[in-house]
């Protein structure tokens, strides 16, 4: 259903006022599907940045930070901002590939090596959960709370403390949407239907999200800073589809991904390159290989012995503009069987 046959004709079936704001909500931007990627992108001076959820998601915010006064863009899937910015729908994507909690976003690492993009820029963002409902609702009514998965786990003792029943969806500003909604089995990302929701006024259900999305969703904050941990930090990448050209001027991070032979040592020789020349490693990731994730090694008594093949990727804090930086990967490529470096870029050393 497009977002043009929804508003009137549907707000009368589910009984919702046909007020200013209830038509205002239905005019939130609606998530970028595969489908839309065959649309030319809208001609503007201001840049376009794809991130993936729905307005009041912290990746929105860390979007925001990482390019101030652009036109964000919502993406139902991390594929889906990969592409818009392949096939210039958006100028910019950033997307999470790590948390200080979670760990690492696995399913963005593959993507990395899948697409053509690089890395152009860092942002970290504080993640500071809330506790949202409806307006009216008090902390001590609620019984279930909706929210993401891994932000459910982020505040585990506020939440038993509450004594409330916990139900995860895919997305934390998905959540909002959905408190006092239909069904959390509703395809959260069609914003469209999402209006619906702050106009049950369900009594007992809150979720777990940004303050942002409060304000978006016209929920109210019951409680602030939730999270067990306020050393809560998610990492997000600028991805681009031309590298920048790296400078020595700042700090600078490079990330890269490579394979290697199996043998003995020679993940330690590979990553002695960067030790011999003082170069730091600030993260190293491996990831089965996607086309031939097992190889066989030689003849065995029962048979070949298989043994999964890994790529690495790993950020180390150099530029590539500086000669140690080059030498470091010439050394490596020496021995390396695959590499590819996936952007120079300068560090985000704030928190802010």
């Amino acid at each position: 259903m497009s977002e043009t046959t929804i508003t009137r004709r549907e707000l009368k079936r589910s009984n919702y006022s046909d007020s200013s704001e209830t038509l205002s909500l239905l005019l939130l931007p609606r998530p970028l599907s595969a489908s839309d990627l065959s649309s030319a992108a809208k001609p503007g001076s201001r840049i376009r940045v794809a991130y993936q959820g729905v307005s009041g998601a912290y990746s929105e915010s860390a979007a925001q930070k990482a390019y101030p006064n652009c036109e964000v863009v919502p993406c139902d899937q991390f594929d889906t901002a990969f592409q818009a910015v392949e096939q210039w729908l958006v100028d910019r994507a950033v997307l999470p590939i790590e948390n200080s909690l979670g760990g690492s976003i696995h399913r963005n690492y593959d993507l990395l090596l899948r697409h053509s993009l690089h890395i152009v820029g860092e942002v970290q963002f504080p993640v500071r959960h809330c506790l949202l409902a409806n307006h009216g609702v008090h902390i001590e009514e609620l019984t279930r709370v909706l929210s993401h998965p891994q932000a459910l786990a982020q505040c585990e003792n506020t939440l038993t403390k509450l004594g409330v029943v916990r139900e995860a969806v895919d997305d934390t500003a998905g959540a909002a949407q959905l408190d006092g909604s239909i069904s959390c089995r509703i395809i959260h990302l069609i914003c469209v239907y999402v209006q619906f929701v702050a106009f049950h006024k369900l009594k007992d259900t809150g979720a777990v999200a940004s303050a942002g999305a409060a304000k978006i969703y016209d929920l109210n904050v019951l409680a602030k800073d939730i999270q067990d941990d306020s050393d809560n930090v998610t990492r997000f990448l600028m991805l681009a589809r031309e590298p920048i050209i790296p400078g020595t001027d700042r700090p600078f991070k490079t990330s890269i991904v490579f394979s290697l032979e199996e043998g003995p040592g020679m993940l330690f020789k590979a990553l002695a390159v960067f030790a011999m020349r003082n170069i730091n490693l600030t993260k190293i990731e491996s990831r089965p290989q996607r086309k031939q994730p097992l190889r066989s090694l030689g003849d065995h008594s029962n048979g070949s012995l298989k043994y999964f093949d890994y790529l690495f990727y790993v950020d180390f804090q150099a530029s590539m503009a500086d000669p140690i930086a080059q030498n470091a990967l010439r050394h490596l490529e020496e021995f390396a069987t695959f590499l590819k470096v996936l952007g120079s870029y300068p560090m985000d050393v704030s928190l802010t």
